[in-house]
Formats: structure tokens, sequence, C-alpha cells
């Protein structure tokens, strides 16, 4: 076990929201007790009150190690888990044959070779992806055999020379690849490996015919991760798919929330005219309890921060969430200067490190219960000086 894997901190009591959680993070009870044993008898697939065998802080691989390697490849997820992370993200979208692979968006432009690949060049064209204008390659106009013959590269080098290293060296996974390689992980180190999966898009790929719920969950089935108690949390940021994996799964489940002012995608198609304001209220925070087990929000809804990029007083978003037995797992932290609030920036290079740790202690102070890192070694370490205090 490496030095960085060993910093993971143990289990422990959380005292959060006037609670204590004993031993793990608790989707769905880190709360009250009066919200946990209310939601106990729910049904499968329905309602919050599972409990998880997550240390608190929960520290989040997000995209795997893609602070380190090009995000969304084996590569990433290896190290990720070679770390001690506690969790490893899959972000979800089609090809045109149906099958799930794993990127950030279906836009695959920045994050593979495929303007590399002349035989590709006349599938270069530009879509609206939930409103927004993209200009172009598509997973879901490559069948999975094409897309094997990409190679996938660093999404963002201007800001992380050092991943280009790895460009070409992985391929674009499938999910079902991933769970093949969390099953062999777990094997070998006689524990489950923890996924963190995320439906993209669906309203839009739903539209395509190329709906994500029903292909997640048959092979969710057929790995046995379907059920309470399984290895492994889903998300999206549009609720309705949250909803609907709820009918088809028990697996524990996160609505995603953006920045204050915005609107899912799904509320927009559908004319539902609530924002992310009404959801971090109480009324929308019960709703969300109704069928989902926490929340993952972006930082700036836990602590906003002013025009200077300084943070500001934390919101009450943490202690509403918790009094309705939900979870927080708020992303993203980074390493980098020009991805941390302004206050723990150090020196003039946007791309060198900042005071990452002062930033981790500012946003664990508020009693989250965990957080999506770029930097998985990073954030143990951060959480376990949190929980040596």
């Amino acid at each position: 076990m490496s030095e960085r894997a060993q910093a993971a901190p143990g289990r422990r009591t959380v005292m959060g929201a006037g609670a204590a959680v004993v031993g793990a993070a608790a989707l769905g009870v880190t709360g009250t007790a009066r919200a946990a044993e209310k939601n106990a008898g729910t049904s499968a697939g329905h309602g919050a009150g599972h409990r998880l065998d997550l240390p608190v802080p929960t520290v989040i691989g997000h995209r795997g190690t893609s602070g380190y390697r090009p995000e969304h490849t084996l590569g990433s997820y290896q190290l990720a888990l070679d770390m001690g992370a506690h969790i490893i993200e899959q972000d979800l979208v089609p090809t045109r044959d149906g099958h799930l692979v794993c990127r950030h968006e279906n836009d695959i432009t920045a994050t593979t070779d495929v303007a590399d690949h002349p035989e590709f060049a006349s599938r270069r064209t530009t879509k609206t992806v939930d409103g927004t204008a993209l200009t172009g390659w598509f997973t879901e106009d490559f069948t999975l055999a094409e897309l094997k013959t990409l190679r996938a590269k660093e999404r963002i080098p201007g800001n992380r020379q050092k991943n280009t290293l790895y460009d070409g060296r992985w391929e674009v996974p499938t999910f079902e690849e991933v769970l093949r390689w969390a099953d062999r992980e777990g094997r070998r180190r006689s524990k489950p490996v923890w996924l963190y999966v995320e439906t993209k898009h669906p309203t839009y790929f739903r539209g395509l015919g190329l709906g994500l719920e029903e292909p997640l969950a048959k092979l969710l089935r057929r790995y046995g991760r379907h059920r309470a108690q399984s290895p492994l949390i889903l998300q999206s940021f549009e609720p309705s798919s949250v909803q609907r994996l709820s009918k088809l799964v028990a697996t524990p489940r996160i609505v995603l929330l953006s920045g204050a002012g915005s609107k899912p995608w799904d509320f927009v198609a559908t004319g539902d005219p609530r924002t992310t304001d009404d959801l971090i209220r109480p009324a929308g925070l019960k709703w969300m309890a109704s069928y989902a087990q926490g929340i993952g929000p972006t930082l700036d809804l836990i602590i906003p921060k002013d025009a200077s990029g300084r943070l500001t007083e934390p919101t009450t978003l943490v202690r509403d969430a918790h009094a309705e037995g939900l979870v927080l797992h708020p992303y993203t932290m980074r390493n980098e200067n020009t991805f941390l609030p302004a206050e723990f920036r150090r020196g003039t290079d946007p791309n060198a490190y900042g005071d990452a740790f002062g930033a981790f202690a500012a946003y664990f102070a508020t009693g989250i219960d965990g957080i999506f890192s770029d930097n998985p070694d990073t954030a143990l370490l951060a959480a376990a000086d949190f929980a040596g205090k």
C-alpha cells in the first residue's frame, strides 16, 4: 500500500446536523435518526434509508484521477484506486449501437484523437445538446467498434501539460469493461471497488432512442450491483433520470445540482418552472429525499464566492439537507490555482498548485459528507487531517 493510500481516514463518528453517524457515511441517514427511521422500511428502489460502508469524509475520484491522467480511462481509474480513493466516478454516454461508454461528454473532440482520423472527418458536425450548440464528433454517431479505434487524450492540456505524456495510451472504456475491472480488483484486494456512475444528458439521448437508464440497469443487474447495499452510487443532473433509475434498481442515488439560478434540463424540456434555487430549499430537498439518498451540489452552493472569487459565509444547505436525511457530496476540488478560491491561490502561475489543503479544510468544516476531487491523494490527506482534529 502506498503512503498516500495509508493516509486515508478511518471510519469514525461524525457529528452533523445534530446527529451522529457511527462507523460509515450513511446515505439517507446522515442527518437525524428520525429521518433514518422514517425511511428504513421503504421498498427496494424507492426512498432513502440505505446505509453504506464508506468513510466520512468520502473521497470521490473525479473521473478517476483526472489531475494526473487523461480522464475516464482505465489508467485514470486504476491510479485513483491505487491512491486509495473511496469511490471512483464514471460518466456514461451511448454509442450508436447502444453500448454505454465512459466519457464526460458525448462530444469527444477534446478527449480523443478523433480529429486525427481522416476516415471520420465527414462525421464532424454541429449539434444542440441541452440547449448548447456544439461542433465536433459525438459518440452517438459511432459504433463501439469504430470508437475503439480511437485513443484517449488529455482534455485540458493547457492546464495539465504533464498529463499529455499519457495521450494515446488508453482507449475509451465501456462501462461493462469498468465493471469487470472493478470485480477483478475487488477480488484481488478482498474488498469491493466502489463506483459512482452518472447518466449524462439523459433527456437528449432518450429523444434519440438511446435511453441510458434501461441498459444501465441491465448491466447493474448482470454484475450484481442493483441492490440497496451494492458498492455503487448512481447520479444525474436530471431528477427524472434518478427517478427512472429508482424504479429499475435499488442502488443508492444522488441528484446532482448545478449553480444558483440554473435549471435541470429535464425541467426545461417539460416546462417545470423550478430551478436549482427551489430544489435546495426545504420543500425541494424533501421532494428529492423521496426518491434519492443524497445530493451532489456544486461547491458554490455550499460556500458562495464574492466578486473577487473569495469564499463568503456558508449557506444552510448542509444543515437543511441533513435534516431531510440526505448526504452531500459536492464537486469539484482541484489543486491548481485557477480552480481554487482566490484566498487559497499561491503565486502568479494559474496552473501551479495553490493551498488546496486550506480549501479542503474550509469545505470539510461545513459538515459535508464527501467531496469529488481530481487529486484523490491530496483529498485523502486533507480528510485525514480533518478526521484527526
